[in-house]
């Protein structure tokens, strides 16, 4: 008997395991509701906020391609402009040398115009002090040859007409002979 009436209260009380057909039909309407209104209001937004951080994340990137672009044009631009300094600078030393060069050519140039046009100057008081010193021999010449032809003579040369005349044949009697010699 005892299995009869575990059996009839069996039947009775409502089984742990299985719900009952209200609450079944309860649940599946909050759950339908539910799912309405995350797919009505809930997923629009989470859909909304995913574009728009995708569209964020996107754009950063594009920005971190553009501004990555934007510093290798940079470098290169940098690159070119050392390289055309550095030219630069090369030529600018290049033509410092050329006019060292120049200023060097020109200021010997000088010197040695200086050089020829101090010997030309030396060569001119050389000759003008040896004109003067064979004036003043020829004078004293002059003077020991009438002196000496006075006492050989026994006359006076005194007069400076005479004198001059005789002094100057004389001398151009001695440059005649010497004249030869020296050739």
């Amino acid at each position: 008997m005892k299995s009869a009436a575990v059996l009839f209260l069996a039947e009775d009380t409502p089984s742990p395991v299985l719900p009952h057909i209200a609450e079944v039909i309860l649940g599946l309407v909050a759950f339908l509701l539910l799912l309405f209104v995350i797919s009505k209001f809930v997923s629009p937004k989470f859909e909304a906020l995913y574009t728009e951080r995708t569209a964020k994340i996107e754009g950063g990137i594009e920005k971190a391609e553009a501004a990555q672009k934007e510093a290798e044009a940079a470098l290169v631009q940098y690159k070119a402009q050392l390289a055309e300094a550095r030219a630069e600078s090369a030529r600018i030393r290049d033509d410092a040398r050329a006019e060292a060069e120049q200023i060097k050519e020109e200021l010997r140039a000088q010197a040695q115009e200086e050089s020829a046009r101090i010997v030309a100057q030396g060569q001119a008081q050389l000759e003008a002090q040896r004109a003067q010193i064979v004036a003043e021999l020829r004078a004293e010449l002059g003077r020991q040859a009438v002196e000496l032809a006075s006492r050989i003579v026994g006359e006076s040369l005194e007069d400076e007409a005479r004198r001059r005349g005789t002094v100057d044949r004389f001398l151009a009697d001695l440059d005649s002979v010497s004249a030869p010699a020296k050739r």
